[in-house]
């Protein structure tokens, strides 16, 4: 078929604002914020290859991903996420991260929270509510080294005070109906839920 013939290429991520506050109304999912490396992972006739935010492609430093994206049932994907180093409890270490990728990329896990084309469809005009359910259905047989990451709809002030409690540092909330873009848009905020030294 001619569509799998074309190389996918590296799309610009859709970054969130910084926000004070959680937005409160039903019209928005949150997730917890991941600290790690924005990760794009591409997957086509030629294989799976991991981009960096700016695509720069870090294929070789995250070779077990890109071997495990390659076993998803699926012919091509381009899949958004975060490149985390889990601890133990699954909170991820982000000081952690470049020593692994060096020594122990098997250790680093991928954390997919979007999905911007399945199979030859371009997804990124569908909302982000039915984006998920395509990525739950790809990923979910997965475990550990690539993840989906869980959200929960409307709740922004409980949600919120749970990360502050979890100890974790952000959330991000993205609109439900929202399409994916590239560039910084406000269809995706995120909030800090505690402070810690900026270095």
């Amino acid at each position: 078929m001619s569509e799998h013939r074309e190389r996918l290429r590296f799309i610009r991520p859709l970054e969130p604002v910084q926000i004070e506050t959680p937005p409160v109304s039903d019209d928005w999912l949150h997730e917890i914020k991941y600290d790690g490396f924005r990760t794009q992972i591409i997957l086509d006739w030629a294989g799976a290859r991991a981009f960096s935010r700016n695509g720069f492609d870090w294929s070789k430093r995250y070779w077990p991903i890109v071997a495990a994206a390659e076993k998803l049932p699926a012919k091509s994907f381009i899949l958004d996420g975060e490149m985390i180093a889990p601890e133990p409890d699954g909170r991820p270490n982000f000081y952690a991260i470049r020593s692994r990728m060096a020594w122990n990329a098997e250790q680093l896990a991928f954390v997919a929270f979007d999905i911007l084309h399945l199979d030859g469809q371009d997804l990124r005009s569908l909302p982000a509510i039915e984006r998920k359910a395509q990525l739950w259905d790809l990923v979910k047989p997965a475990k550990g080294i690539i993840q989906y990451s869980e959200h929960v709809e409307g709740g922004g002030a409980a949600f919120f005070e749970a990360v502050e409690k979890m100890g974790l540092e952000r959330m991000v909330s993205k609109r439900r109906e929202s399409p994916y873009r590239s560039g910084k848009l406000d269809y995706w905020v995120k909030t800090k839920c505690w402070e810690i030294g900026e270095f």
